[in-house]
């Protein structure tokens, strides 16, 4: 009997965990191309995978250089924040892979347009390489809001 406990009780912390695990899915941002999810829900937190500035309809990076790659970087980050009821304005922390760290100062003047209220922590790091060619992935850590009567509370 108490082992028969035991595993009911086992098989409940398992359904528990799973609940407070929730897949994101943006179908206006581009597709995952590996096993990984656009973004995950969890414990009040909103985890998204990095973006780089893929056109979300043929995921193939958008021309213009660093400058077109960060907007529409942060384009993909909208639309998934938005498909976890969320907005830009929830993020807390940002983190920046530049290929080259000369074009810093262009990704901050893009950047700033994006964050204007309380703009969260960030890290910017120097790469050597990034997916697809890009010469920029953002990553963003979000809260979760709730919303009540159509307002952030």
């Amino acid at each position: 009997m108490r082992k028969l406990i035991i595993l009911c009780l086992c098989l409940s912390l398992k359904s528990l965990a799973q609940e407070a695990k929730v897949v994101i899915k943006s179908e206006t941002a581009p597709q995952p191309i590996g096993p990984y999810s656009q973004a995950i829900k969890a414990n009040g937190m909103i985890y998204l995978a990095g973006q780089i500035g893929a056109n979300p309809t043929d995921r193939k990076l958008v021309s213009g250089g660093i400058e077109a790659e960060t907007r529409q970087a942060l384009e993909n980050i909208k639309a998934v924040l938005k498909a976890a009821n969320a907005s830009i304005d929830d993020a807390v922390t940002v983190t920046v892979y530049l290929k080259n760290m000369v074009d810093f100062s262009k990704m901050n003047e893009i950047y700033k347009t994006y964050f204007i209220n309380k703009p969260p922590s960030r890290t910017t790091i120097g790469v050597a390489d990034l997916p697809g060619g890009a010469n920029i992935e953002i990553s963003v850590v979000a809260v979760e809001v709730k919303k009540f009567k159509g307002k952030k509370m």
